[in-house]
């Protein structure tokens, strides 16, 4: 059976991959007590990077905000292993945490990060409201453009 919230993503065309695989040698996820921790999630989409580099230099605010959906497709995908498949147990998206491959003079991360956050609350409605950071960095890993974390109370 399809979770909610997994209906409501198939509504605006998204749906769940398999959880990727972690890259080093660390937890996809966390959970302890009723919160699960979801390690950093990068932009893989079929286990490759489709847009490297950095915001600002070498790809545009479109394609970052672009690579943070999928970023944000990615913990959903962690959140649902932790969840034994069902993403209706989530209660509250407490947090997201993203890092911005970001030019120099680049410093529009929040609105790159915004369609993470926009995904949350389309997904979970007001529970998918969070606290977040939000900032640039010169490089991260494999060259990517973004990098999310998160942290999510559940049933």
């Amino acid at each position: 059976m399809t979770s909610k919230v997994e209906q409501r993503l198939q509504e605006i065309g998204v749906s769940i991959p398999d959880a990727p695989t972690p890259a080093a040698n660390y937890l996809p996820f966390t959970r302890t007590g009723n919160l699960v921790f979801v390690s950093g999630q990068v932009p893989f989409v079929d286990g490759k990077l489709t847009v490297t580099g950095t915001v600002g230099k070498d790809a545009s605010i479109e394609d970052a905000q672009g690579q943070a959906k999928v970023c944000a497709i990615n913990l959903l995908a962690q959140l649902k292993v932790a969840c034994d498949g069902d993403l209706d147990r989530v209660i509250q998206v407490v947090k997201l945490g993203a890092f911005v491959a970001s030019a120099d003079d680049f410093y529009s991360q929040p609105v790159v990060v915004n369609a993470a956050s926009d995904l949350m609350v389309a997904a979970f409605g007001d529970a998918g409201r969070h606290a977040r950071f939000a900032v640039g960095s010169n490089a991260l890993p494999l060259n990517c453009l973004v990098e999310i974390d998160g942290v999510f109370e559940i049933a």
